[in-house]
């Protein structure tokens, strides 16, 4: 198929995506079961509050997300990255069946500290999303503006999906981000486009997820375009934590930029590793905020495909001694799942990770441990172990150097 002239050939598609992050916000306010946050109606907060500001812990909003057949997935890594003081928005998009995104929100009603708290939501309704194309991106945008209308009280966003894992405890994650200052961004990113600069950016691609009823592979068009000259690309690793701050920026964008350059990744393949990494670093109020890491483990075959390697138990010591917050990609069920479960976590696959929160979680009881939560202690007090504190020392060592460094010209 051939588009028409570079402008027309680009916008509609483009002009999808913007409205799809803005448009699927207003599920939020739907009443229908099927809508948004099915767990959140009814649901009292917890007696134990949470305190903000300097000297408090951090917290996190974690965005979520899985496809069909992913739902049990989706929710071991809920019970492993849980904590009271974050917000978790749960996201399977159109692979998976209404029966299935009842079923997750349904289980996100099951733990006792979920529903006391209200900290859990679930996307109700599907829409498509293909990670090659722009409708991923439309969907983290998604992810990210829901996050900060249901309760813009956490510091940084993060983004996983079911075949991701944690490599530490909550605790951990907040000791280790107790001493980094709140408006910093971890994002991975490079200037130098190597082969990328001609296969994702002069070539375009329409993604059909955007406006299609089921995820479908976006497809090639015949015309190409130049590279652009307002603006710089930068790539790197579509696995980001972003501050609250510029997640704001890209949701609300109070300069156009962030638009302009939605409206420029939609025809780009593979655009959620490039759109937050080119916003930042065009950004003269963002660009010195800019970490560069993703705080992720990944194994790569030599030369690297599409997607880092499946992680196994032989993996286990690099994942360990790597002082990252987590890692990917496993696989249902992996044995090594269950020894980060056992060594790392101190949990059970069917149980949450112990703090002070929980003043019963871990102890025993009948013979056997306590599996759920239902007595709350200090949820404003951590406990780091090792983890935390390599975790603390890695971080206060790659945040001293900040910025986006423009390649030299090959």
């Amino acid at each position: 198929m051939k588009l028409g002239a570079m402008g027309s050939c680009r916008l509609p598609p483009a002009i999808a995506a913007a409205a799809l992050a803005a448009a699927a916000l207003l599920v939020l306010f739907r009443a229908s079961p099927y809508g948004l946050a099915y767990p959140r109606a009814g649901v009292q907060p917890g007696p134990p509050l949470v305190a903000r500001g300097p000297g408090s812990p951090p917290s996190f909003a974690y965005w979520i997300s899985g496809t069909g057949g992913e739902g049990r997935r989706v929710l071991r890594l809920l019970r492993a990255v849980y904590h009271p003081r974050n917000r978790y928005l749960l996201h399977l998009d159109a692979g998976a069946s209404r029966d299935e995104r009842t079923e997750l929100a349904a289980a996100a009603r099951d733990e006792a500290a979920w529903r006391e708290f209200s900290n859990v939501d679930v996307v109700g309704e599907s829409y498509a999303v293909d990670r090659t194309g722009s409708s991923v991106l439309a969907a983290a945008l998604h992810g990210a503006a829901v996050l900060l209308r249901i309760g813009a009280d956490w510091d940084w966003f993060v983004t996983l999906s079911s075949w991701d894992y944690p490599l530490v405890t909550q605790d951990d994650l907040f000791y280790a981000f107790s001493s980094v200052p709140r408006h910093l961004n971890f994002i991975d990113h490079t200037s130098n486009l190597g082969w990328k600069e001609h296969e994702r950016f002069e070539k375009l691609i329409v993604d059909a997820s955007l406006y299609m009823d089921k995820n479908t592979q976006p497809f090639p068009a015949t015309e190409t375009r130049q590279m652009p000259e307002a603006f710089k690309i930068f790539t790197g690793s579509p696995w980001v934590i972003l501050s609250r701050n510029f997640t704001e920026h890209c949701v609300h964008g109070w300069d156009n930029l962030p638009r302009r350059l939605l409206m420029y990744f939609a025809n780009a393949a593979y655009s959620m590793e490039s759109y937050f990494q080119t916003v930042i670093c065009s950004s003269s109020d963002f660009r010195n905020t800019t970490v560069n890491g993703d705080l992720r483990f990944f194994v790569w075959d030599d030369p690297p495909g599409l997607e880092p390697r499946i992680l196994d138990e032989t993996h286990l010591d690099n994942m360990v001694n790597s002082s990252a917050a987590f890692a990917r990609r496993f696989v249902e069920e992996a044995p090594v799942l269950k020894k980060v479960d056992d060594e790392l976590l101190n949990r059970s696959s069917a149980q949450l990770v112990p703090g002070v929160w929980c003043r019963n979680l871990g102890e025993k009881q009948g013979g056997g441990d306590v599996e759920a939560c239902s007595e709350w202690g200090d949820i404003n007090v951590v406990r780091p172990g090792r983890a935390g504190e390599r975790l603390r020392r890695f971080i206060s060592e790659i945040i001293h150097i900040r910025g986006c460094t423009v390649a030299a010209a090959s």
